[in-house]
């Protein structure tokens, strides 16, 4: 029997980096540093499930990482004003996810508006955007940092730092996102259709199938998982500015097609992108822990793995 290389690719990939950390440094497979790591790579997984969806429907998102810096802002904001009236506690809490949801589902509905009714690519769309959303939380943070009380901070920790049998709230809430996601992709008529709609849009609309319906809702739902991803974010610093989310678009992006989503749409996996959420990580993990090598080369590396995975992409699509 042929082995898939496409398929096993990933896979072997993660065993081999979890193999080089634990020979480069004996803190690697520790708990707290595997913790760590997932509880960090949650923010980027979660937004990533939901770009899966886009870009197996044949679009693109760039504007992912300045979308949750403006959602972190505007949640900061939320809480900080209503603060004197609500005081701290646990409603206000509310509150303040409730308006990052919100912010991510309108944000989302932006773009899909933007990509389906308007009929503007993608990379333009979102570029601008990301444009837009960068200078609004530099406006609204005067250029400096948006700060959460003091006060609130205490309340709000637990989200990030609290979990359940000792693991964090930000790896279950992506365990929960990936496996719906998922299930979604390969059991559901919505994946079926974005599929569909990313391997040939003419072919769906002949098939019955909402085009600009479909597209519009993996927008929307990704949206939504950027402001799911922002509020497991905002506890961790309590803060919002400029440099909030910076390149998370690419690596959002990279782990997607590293797990195995064409880019050109068509074809899309769930559980290939968590995969390629945690090389990421651990690369970046790697480089933090190994002396003499500049963590400042993860960006590099990420450029670099994402050409390697579209050369693959190509290939594949001329075997096949």
């Amino acid at each position: 029997m042929k082995l898939d290389l496409h398929v096993l690719g990933p896979i072997l990939a993660l065993v081999v980096l979890v193999l080089v950390g634990a020979a480069m440094n004996s803190n690697f497979l520790s708990a707290a540093n595997v913790t760590n790591v997932l509880s960090r790579s949650a923010f980027i997984g979660i937004i990533a499930v939901g770009m899966t969806f886009v870009i197996t429907a044949g679009g693109l998102d760039l504007s992912v990482g300045s979308m949750a810096a403006f959602i972190a802002g505007l949640m900061i904001m939320v809480m900080n004003g209503l603060l004197p009236t609500m005081g701290p506690g646990w409603p206000l809490v509310g509150v303040g996810v409730g308006a990052a949801i919100l912010a991510g589902l309108a944000a989302g509905f932006l773009n899909g508006f933007l990509v389906t009714t308007m009929r503007i690519e993608a990379f333009i769309v979102t570029l601008g955007t990301m444009g837009i959303y960068r200078s609004l939380v530099t406006w609204l943070a005067d250029g400096g940092t948006l700060s959460l009380d003091f006060g609130m901070r205490t309340v709000i920790r637990p989200i990030y730092y609290d979990g359940i049998l000792g693991i964090s709230w930000p790896i279950i809430v992506f365990a929960l996102v990936a496996i719906a996601g998922e299930t979604i992709m390969r059991r559901g008529a919505f994946g079926r259709h974005a599929a569909a709609v990313g391997s040939n849009d003419q072919v769906a609309r002949y098939s019955s199938v909402d085009v600009n319906r479909v597209r519009m809702l993996t927008y929307v739902f990704l949206g939504l998982l950027v402001g799911i991803a922002t509020i497991m974010y905002v506890p961790r610093l309590g803060s919002a500015s400029s440099s909030t989310g910076v390149l998370w678009e690419l690596e959002a992006i990279a782990a997607v097609i590293i797990g195995g989503t064409m880019l050109k749409g068509g074809f899309g996996r769930v559980w290939g992108t968590v995969i390629g959420v945690l090389i990421l990580s651990l690369i970046d993990n790697i480089l933090n822990l190994t002396d003499g090598v500049s963590p400042y080369l993860n960006g590099a590396i990420q450029g670099v793995i994402i050409i390697l995975a579209v050369i693959l992409q190509r290939e594949r699509k001329a075997e096949g």
